[in-house]
């Protein structure tokens, strides 16, 4: 999945040069970004999203590039300049109009912005943002007969639940979201187990002693060894 996104994103940007298009050209440096990301090349992601925004800045693309953008600082541990590319992506978002079809891929989703920012505040140690951003995440991605409709994000945010009760010393909780989030989509485990490691990391500091922070983290070892 991963070297096709690549592909994908360097024949976008191939196609943008060649016809000249800024919207394309966006596209392109977004999926970059991504790809940076689950590289651990953060760096990179700022590269991309910085190329991105200046190819683009009056397209919706530039407000995920924006929210890419803080993903890296977050990841560099630069809260004002996470917070920078923040409020420009919210500023964009405010100025556009709800898309007609989310379900396309080059379409920003007003809802995602919310899990970009959840995402770099749980980085930043940001607990009680992004433990309200996750249960945010986790309402607007249910439907009204309990369905979930973005299965990923959904993951994600039970994922950082676990994180903040992890920090908070409530081994027991932390362990419960982050196995319900390894109940998802098998399609998605490659990137969950990614973001999984942030709670592995504090179970391991923490609980490693205890049976269940144990149980946690051999999981865990399994899963990565067989995808």
């Amino acid at each position: 999945m991963r070297s096709e996104y690549r592909v994908l994103g360097a024949a976008a940007l191939s196609l943008a040069d060649e016809s000249g298009n800024a919207e394309i050209a966006g596209w392109a440096h977004e999926m970059r970004a991504w790809f940076a990301l689950t590289r651990g090349d953060y760096r990179g992601i700022l590269a991309a999203s910085q190329a991105g925004t200046e190819a683009a800045p009056k397209h919706g693309v530039a407000m995920q590039l924006a929210a890419q953008e803080a993903k890296g600082w977050a990841r560099l541990g630069d809260r004002r300049q996470t917070e920078v590319a923040l409020d420009r992506g919210r500023k964009l978002l405010e100025g556009m109009p709800y898309p007609e079809n989310l379900d396309h891929h080059f379409v920003v989703d007003p809802a995602k912005f919310d899990f970009y920012a959840m995402d770099c505040y749980r980085l930043l140690g940001e607990d009680r943002f992004a433990e309200n951003l996750a249960h945010e995440v986790i309402r607007a991605g249910t439907d009204f007969d309990g369905s979930e409709r973005s299965p990923m994000r959904m993951a994600e945010a039970r994922i950082t639940l676990g994180v903040v009760a992890a920090r908070q010393g409530d081994l027991d909780q932390a362990v419960n979201y982050g196995e319900w989030a390894l109940k998802g989509d098998r399609q998605s485990l490659p990137s969950l187990l990614m973001v999984s490691r942030e709670l592995a990391a504090i179970v391991n500091r923490d609980f490693a002693a205890e049976p269940t922070g144990r149980e946690y983290l051999d999981h865990l070892t399994t899963l990565s060894r067989t995808n």
